[in-house]
């Protein structure tokens, strides 16, 4: 059982860890023609920070309320 705190610091950090991520990923493909490896560097990892916020919404998910 989780406090109520832990779990709106989680929902939050998880929107933001989706949002940062979808933002880099856009950011990455629009500069991909200036330079190919830090186009495709941004877009990695904002890929893979998308990914784990939406992981971290299913972990959330699991637990439960006090």
């Amino acid at each position: 059982m989780t406090a109520e705190r832990t779990l709106a610091r989680m929902d939050t950090i998880a929107w933001i860890l989706i949002y940062g991520g979808l933002f880099a990923l856009i950011l990455g493909i629009a500069s991909h023609g200036q330079t190919a490896i830090g186009g495709w560097s941004l877009s990695v990892l904002g890929v893979l920070a998308a990914v784990a916020g939406v992981v971290l919404i299913v972990v959330r998910a699991r637990m439960t309320k006090r």
